[in-house]
């Protein structure tokens, strides 16, 4: 059997002590993930930012709030675990300047300068060596496309690509794709089904043949 890390929700990059930048992940997949890994006897580290699901009881989670917090844990995580799956959907940018304190209103427009995030995923990817890495994909449209991009430029084994429609859902429709650019397999329903079968092409195509 396999550790496997799974990041998991979405990251809080604060404005002011009070306001923040945010998604709508909700950790849904990552908890599916994570119960799906239980089930066929892998052990599992989360390393999860700020959600209201509840994570199986079995799993070591680790809380963080921001994507540089995000970073620093999966990368202390990872170096113990045999592969990671990026379920997370962290902010992609920061403001360049948080303010200290709470931002009073003026009636005037408030200009923030963003800068981006390091890609959690891209990262522990270049640094992966005979461990493999699992990405998601959200995006609005070329989704085959982007995500067959982001498995080249992240240095992922596998990447699963889905829509905006995932994002604080019940449900799920995925493409599971390959770096030969195939797709493996089109699944579609409850997160915890869709889970079961990234979980079954995981153990076929990379904790199996790697043992």
């Amino acid at each position: 059997m396999a550790k496997i890390l799974i990041t998991s929700g979405p990251t809080r990059q604060y404005i002011d002590p009070v306001r923040y930048l945010t998604n709508a992940s909700s950790g849904r997949m990552g908890a599916s993930l994570a119960a799906a890994a239980l089930e066929v006897g892998h052990e599992v580290v989360i390393v999860s930012g700020p959600v209201e699901v509840d994570y199986p009881a079995e799993a070591n989670v680790v809380p963080i709030v921001s994507t540089e917090e995000m970073m620093d844990a999966a990368r202390q995580q990872f170096e113990h675990c045999d592969g990671l799956i990026g379920a997370a959907a962290p902010c992609d940018y920061r403001p360049r300047r948080v303010a200290d304190s709470k931002i009073s209103k003026t009636g005037e427009p408030l200009l923030l300068e963003l800068v981006e995030t390091d890609d959690v995923v891209a990262t522990l990817g270049a640094e992966k060596g005979q461990r493999w890495v699992v990405g998601f994909a959200l995006e609005t449209e070329d989704h085959r496309l982007r995500a067959l991009a982001k498995l080249e430029r992240k240095h992922c084994d596998l990447m699963v690509s889905n829509g905006v429609e995932a994002m604080n859902a019940l449900k799920n429709t995925v493409e599971v794709l390959c770096p030969e650019g195939a797709v493996l397999a089109r699944l579609s329903g409850d997160k915890a089904d869709v889970a079961r079968g990234v979980l079954g092409l995981m153990d076929e195509r990379l904790i199996r043949a790697r043992r």
